[in-house]
């Protein structure tokens, strides 16, 4: 089955305090965005990727795509001022396609088996995410004291992809975008409109690059996938 996905990138990741956008941040003499869009260059299902970068990044973005010889990209769009904005503007330079994936540009460990369990699922509920359950115990906190421990088997930790039907999502983006609604992430705005969201459990070494503590991790998952 095959899909597009959108890729937002124009954040600049001020928590990873490197001075510059974190996609551009090399592992392996890799930058972080490059190795996120090998796992779907190398995609066989994999239809089309659609970039969205800061505007002052596009060609900048360009030239990597050139230099990593990625064939798939086949737009890079300027982002918005939110996220939501910027998936939005991604969504909308996607046309054909049936299926579309939704990925954080700084997360670049998602699985092909993952992913194709994840289209699947879209294709018969219309929304999907990857998720994995929490390990720790959740308490919630008000004026930093603990006020309640939250049942640990009911929760669940969100990542990316997320994966929809192509014109079901546009109308929820629309209609947000309308009502100036915005979500935590697309999941929530699909929702908040009415439509299920069924999960496909993820694994755990599929983070998001946030923190440089998260490179260290990085790196060692590398190591461990053979990429020394």
């Amino acid at each position: 089955m095959k899909y597009s996905v959108v890729i937002p990138a124009a954040g600049q990741g001020k928590r990873m305090k490197a001075g510059k956008n974190k996609q551009f941040i090399k592992l392996k003499n890799e930058p972080i965005i490059i190795h996120t869009i090998r796992v779907f260059e190398a995609d066989p299902w994999c239809h089309e990727i659609i970039l969205v970068a800061n505007e002052q990044e596009c060609e900048t973005m360009r030239e990597l795509m050139k230099a990593y010889q990625i064939d798939k990209v086949s737009m890079i769009v300027a982002g918005g001022q939110e996220r939501q904005h910027s998936v939005k503007r991604g969504l909308d330079a996607v046309e054909k396609a049936e299926i579309v994936l939704i990925h954080d540009g700084a997360r670049p460990f998602i699985r092909h088996e993952t992913i194709h369990q994840l289209v699947d699922e879209a294709i018969e509920e219309g929304g999907a995410i990857v998720a994995v359950p929490v390990k720790d115990t959740v308490k919630r906190v008000k004026d930093k004291r603990a006020v309640e421990t939250m049942n640990r088997s009911e929760l669940w930790a969100v990542q990316t992809p997320q994966a929809f039907q192509l014109s079901r999502i546009k109308e929820v983006h629309e209609k947000a975008e309308r009502e100036k609604k915005i979500g935590t992430d697309d999941a929530s705005l699909f929702e908040w409109y009415g439509y299920r969201v069924s999960v496909v459990e993820g694994d755990y070494l599929n983070i998001k690059l946030t923190t440089p503590e998260d490179l260290i991790f990085a790196e060692a998952i590398l190591i461990q996938r053979g990429k020394r």
